[in-house]
């Protein structure tokens, strides 16, 4: 007989490689209890087989013939503020090319507010390709948090939305996080919050429902097709945790912020008692309201960095069913899906996922996020509320083409490279949290634990290849930030590691992160 347990692991196991539909719901930060324990995290070996390389083109899409149009190569971000005031978008250098489809207007089509930037022009179709032109394989899944039950008079909020691109073809996985506060046009409404869409196709009747205006709306704006969607409110998510066992996480950078200590579930508005605490550099394993707390958190970090450690816990989540072996029930699991996560997607479609979902490692993950400053600038339409709109550079455009994109020749040459990591520090775990950071960018390591002797004062890298051209060392060392008098030349055509980390107590795992050291806060 079907267990409580495995039926309630299910939703973690189906989506995001049958192991992360759930999504984080957007609870606010503070429900997690403070006891967390120290764990390995999941590791991985390099990959044996090369996919092939592409390139992300606009192709013309066989069902839309009728709309072949040059692309548009504009869209107009505000001109009442000193953000530049026009956006341009990359024009495809290759043809054959098409516009997004035309969307569906009621026919009463209007702007249903004053608008406060021009709206702007749709988003060409991106597609990736192979070497020979053909489109990949590829499966987009939307997985969606939301905010729970909403009062009367009050927007439905998907506050997380995070895209998941399966590429059936070269069997690689990208996820990217797609703002909530992102400015974007809403038809039917005008400009608006992306957090918004979902809500506002239900509350329209739209066709096809929330889910199908909530596909044109990303169709416009970011030229991206999905397929499915999966969704979850914070109580399933944490369920789901709770019943995977807990998630183990590999927390790189300090987090603060508010944690409920009393009165945390009498269900009395206002009653609780909260104690700020410090999640410090380490390895932790998580239950489903710790893991909760962490991805929800924002007191020393902002919108952006969420997103990357939302797609982190989805990682765990995935690696916690692999190995539990939950994965192979699937089939028999399916029927009990919708009790905790609302998805269109089919039982057929999520088979042929499962070989993908065991054979893969956490290295052939890549992850996207939106960088503030970087893919989105600020801006405020009324001069008190604040939104995030696409960097005038196209910054926005080019992460797609990433996103879209599965591994390059040079990520994977980063995987082949062996790599061991010593924990020079006196800080338990360090070995894994750097483990954990450059699985994140293709590399393949493995955690060492602590050398003998003496805690060392500064990170060494020593590199046996003996190579110049075409080596990691480059990036190890940048994403480590490794002095360059600390890198150590050692080749030696027999060895058994490619290059020898030493952590020392100077190692900084923030590097390249968008949070505020809890000691500089008030």
């Amino acid at each position: 007989m079907m267990t409580e347990r495995l039926r309630l692991i299910l939703p973690a196991t189906v989506l995001l490689l049958l192991a992360g539909a759930v999504l984080l719901g957007a609870r606010q930060a503070g429900d997690a209890s403070a006891a967390l324990q120290a764990t390995a995290p999941p590791t991985n070996t390099p990959r044996a087989t090369i996919p092939p390389t592409n390139t992300p083109r606009v192709l013309a899409s066989p069902t839309d013939p009728a709309t072949a149009t040059t692309p548009p190569t504009e869209t107009l971000i505000p001109s009442e503020t000193p953000v530049p005031t026009e956006t341009f978008t990359p024009t495809p250098t290759e043809p054959p090319f098409l516009p997004t489809p035309s969307l569906y207007y009621p026919p009463d089509y209007e702007p249903r507010q004053p608008q406060p930037t021009a709206i702007p022009t749709p988003m060409p179709r991106f597609r990736s390709t192979d070497e020979s032109g053909q489109p990949y394989e590829i499966l987009n899944v939307l997985l969606l948090g939301h905010d729970g039950e909403v009062e009367p008079g009050q927007m439905f909020h998907t506050d997380t939305m995070i895209v998941v691109s399966i590429n059936r073809d070269t069997n690689t996985v990208s996820m990217i996080s797609l703002p909530r506060d992102l400015f974007v046009y809403i038809p039917n409404w005008g400009m608006q919050r992306l957090n918004l869409a979902w809500g506002y196709g239900d509350t329209l009747g739209w066709t096809d429902g929330a889910w199908g205006f909530m596909r044109q709306t990303l169709l416009y704006n970011f030229g991206l097709e999905t397929h499915y969607y999966a969704m979850v409110d914070f109580t399933g998510f944490e369920r789901i945790i709770d019943e995977l066992g807990g998630v183990t996480v590999a927390v790189d950078c300090p987090i603060q912020d508010q944690v409920c200590v009393e009165n945390c579930d009498d269900g009395v508005a206002g009653n609780e008692t909260y104690e700020l605490q410090t999640l410090p550099v380490g390895v932790f394993h998580m239950d489903g309201e710790e893991a909760l707390w962490y991805a929800r958190s924002r007191k020393n970090t902002i919108d952006f960095d969420r997103g990357r450690r939302q797609q982190q816990i989805l990682r765990a989540m995935w690696a916690q069913a692999r190995d539990s072996g939950v994965i192979t029930q699937l089939p028999n699991l399916y029927d009990e899906l919708t009790s905790v996560v609302e998805t269109n997607m089919p039982l057929p479609e999520i088979l042929p996922l499962i070989p993908l979902a065991l054979s893969i490692e956490p290295n052939d993950i890549e992850n996207h996020f939106f960088r503030k400053n970087v893919e989105t600038v600020a801006w405020s339409p009324d001069g008190v509320t604040n939104v995030q709109l696409p960097h005038p550079d196209g910054g926005m455009q080019r992460l797609i083409f990433e996103f879209l994109a599965p591994p390059t020749q040079n990520r994977l040459r980063l995987e082949d490279a062996r790599i061991e990591i010593f924990n020079g520090t006196a800080n338990d775990g360090w070995d894994m949290v750097a483990t954990d950071r450059l699985v994140w960018e293709g590399f393949a390591p493995v955690p060492m634990g602590a050398p003998e002797g003496e805690a060392v004062p500064q990170t060494m890298i020593y590199d046996y290849t003996g190579s110049t051209k075409g080596s990691s060392l480059g990036e190890l060392v940048s994403l480590l930030n490794i002095r360059p008098e600390n890198i150590i030349l050692k080749p030696d055509p027999n060895r058994t590691m490619d290059f020898k980390i030493v952590l020392g107590t100077d190692y900084n795992s923030c590097v390249d992160r968008q949070w505020v050291d809890p000691a500089n806060l008030n």
